[in-house]
């Protein structure tokens, strides 16, 4: 069993990545190579702007190329729950950034020609007590009559039409979206933001960024640069000098396993459509097939941080998860097994906008995949003087109350959601 991320391990070498030092001006300096900064880079070289990017790790190798390859829409949040929280207006322009986010991966792959296995089959919500698929109608409802008609409702008599198994009641399918492998995203979309002249820097870690006239001056582990403006796209990382955007953010761990290739009529038997699936549980799972025959099956199998005795421990909590949902495969082999950051703000919405004078965008609370190839290309909007692009402008961002960066509370909370989901 590797302790590696599957979508890493597997994706094509060939990123068109500077050799040389870190110098010169540009016209933006992106902090962070995941899909936020990848697609901002790509959007700006597009209208003409210089574009410098520098990643701590490898491009696409944070959160970006640790996730469960899903993209759909929906919030990180119940909508429902959204609803009450902020009203029907702004739920509504919530929800909608969400579906717009979709379309503008699907856009960017299909405009850069990217070769990442993009399969569009939705995703659809399990019910994983019987009580839940009545939270799940009534919230489809509410969806339907505010803002998107294209959702269904799967009963509980045909739910094992979908998934082979018997753990769910019943489901929420939102139609739009899809899947893909996350490592060949994010080579093609690298790439793709080379061609428009971006100078990709990886393994250039940030140390600092102070105003220098009219410009600013960006220190880094391979050299500085000079920028007009900057755009910080570091997610939930723990490097550089972003201690005001790390009180912000609970980095929450999020784990991994995939299995050994898995023979077709099995796996047209267990997940016959071939969706992205998530369940109803505060502790959830989510897991789908990925392009060469495995189930890819993840969760917040503990709240803690990802390191490898860490991502090992909630291994064999997933592999024990997966057996109880799918006993047929209790006995498959775990190939992969990894943990990834997620950048987890307190009302799991996410913040873009400017802090003294510095463009920002992160905080997509476990729906990254979509959002922030999105947002990536409104910050170049955004940059480019077009504030009202950005649907999260006129969000707050307070810090979260006793936190300094270091996330000591991650215990307790996982310790609430796991009573929390006795009851719940």
């Amino acid at each position: 069993m590797k302790l590696d991320s599957y979508w890493l391990d597997t994706a094509p070498a060939g990123i068109q990545a500077s050799e040389g030092p870190v110098d010169g001006h540009v016209d933006v300096a992106v902090i962070g190579g995941g899909f936020t900064g990848l697609s901002a880079a790509l959007a700006l070289g597009k209208r003409g702007a210089s574009v410098a990017v520098l990643d701590a790790g490898r491009m696409g190798g944070g959160a970006s190329g640790r996730n469960g390859g899903q993209c759909n829409t929906g919030v990180a949040q119940d909508y429902a729950a959204l609803r009450a929280q902020l009203g029907v207006e702004r739920a509504q322009g919530c929800y909608r950034a969400y579906a717009a986010a979709v379309d503008t991966v699907e856009r960017v792959i299909r405009e850069e020609q990217i070769d990442c296995d993009y399969l569009a089959s939705g995703k659809l919500k399990l019910a994983a007590k019987p009580h839940h698929l009545a939270h799940l109608e009534q919230t489809a409802e509410l969806i339907r009559r505010e803002v998107d008609p294209d959702v269904e409702i799967i009963s509980r008599d045909a739910i094992r039409s979908e998934v082979e198994s018997d753990s769910f009641y019943g489901g929420l399918l939102q139609k739009r979206g899809g899947q893909m492998h996350m490592g060949r995203f994010a080579v093609g979309l690298a790439n793709a933001a080379a061609r428009k002249g971006a100078k990709l820097f990886e393994h250039a870690a940030v140390t600092s960024i102070a105003k220098d006239h009219s410009a600013y001056r960006i220190e880094s582990s391979r050299g500085t640069l000079r920028a007009d403006q900057v755009l910080i796209a570091t997610g939930p990382s723990r490097h550089g000098p972003f201690g005001w955007y790390r009180r912000r953010l609970a980095p929450v761990g999020s784990f991994i396993v995939v299995t050994e290739p898995l023979p077709s009529d099995l796996l047209a038997r267990l997940l016959p459509q071939r969706r992205s699936y998530t369940t109803s549980r505060l502790m959830h799972n989510y897991f789908r097939v990925t392009p060469d025959s495995r189930l890819l099956f993840g969760g917040r199998a503990r709240f803690t941080a990802s390191e490898q005795p860490s991502d090992a421990k909630s291994g064999r909590i997933l592999q024990a998860n997966l057996a109880q949902t799918f006993p047929s495969l209790s006995h498959a082999r775990i190939d992969y097994c990894w943990g990834g950051l997620v950048d987890i703000t307190a009302d799991r919405l996410p913040r873009a906008g400017q802090h003294d004078g510095i463009y920002f965008s992160m905080g997509y609370s476990g729906h990254g995949t979509q959002m922030s190839t999105h947002m990536g290309q409104v910050m170049a909007e955004v940059i480019g003087g077009n504030a009202a692009a950005n649907p999260w402008r006129d969000f707050d961002w307070p810090a979260i109350p006793g936190h300094t960066g270091k996330p000591w509370f991650l215990p307790l909370v996982g310790a609430y959601y796991q009573i929390k989901d006795v009851f719940y």
